[in-house]
């Protein structure tokens, strides 16, 4: 019986993080893009609705789906962070590095595009601050979809197990 509960906790935790990363995306990730991109700082602008290869998904949900895989690999170690204001600096470092690294030295290059961006520093900026910006939100829709459910299962006072509150 407790082994069943953990596992429907596990996939209850997996499908809030990908929702979590996928929902900031479309908010967290496209707002910072704006504001960056309204300033001059970065060379594009947000909710670009492009088609993508191979199946013509917009680019911004295509990137939404790819936010929320993300968001799964953070859910499954935010519960290792520490609390209070180290959690939230953790998850705008994790998501202003991790997802970066891996879009400008994998991506970019398997996209035809070089590698880094060709290290241009204001497009490096914009990926590392939009990113860690996501992992934030990210942060903010797990933690609200987390205290949702445990509310709804009658523990409005606690916190799901292995969550940071």
């Amino acid at each position: 019986m407790e082994r069943d509960q953990a596992i429907n906790l596990s996939s209850r935790y997996i499908v809030y993080g990908y929702i979590a990363g996928f929902l900031s995306t479309l908010t967290f990730h496209q707002l910072a893009l704006w504001l960056l991109w309204a300033t001059g700082i970065a060379p594009f602008g947000p909710y670009n609705m492009a088609p993508t290869h191979p199946w013509g998904i917009p680019f911004v949900f295509s990137l939404a789906l790819w936010g929320g895989v993300w968001g799964i690999i953070l859910t499954l170690i935010q519960s290792r962070l520490s609390r209070g204001v180290s959690y939230w600096v953790t998850l705008f470092l994790f998501g202003g590095v991790v997802p970066s690294l891996v879009a400008l030295l994998i991506v970019a290059p398997l996209k035809g595009r070089p590698v880094g961006g060709g290290w241009h520093a204001l497009l490096l900026l914009t990926v590392f601050l939009i990113n860690g910006t996501w992992g934030l939100g990210t942060g903010v829709f797990l933690r609200s979809l987390l205290r949702i459910s445990f509310m709804h299962k009658g523990h409005p006072e606690e916190c799901a197990p292995g969550v940071r509150c």
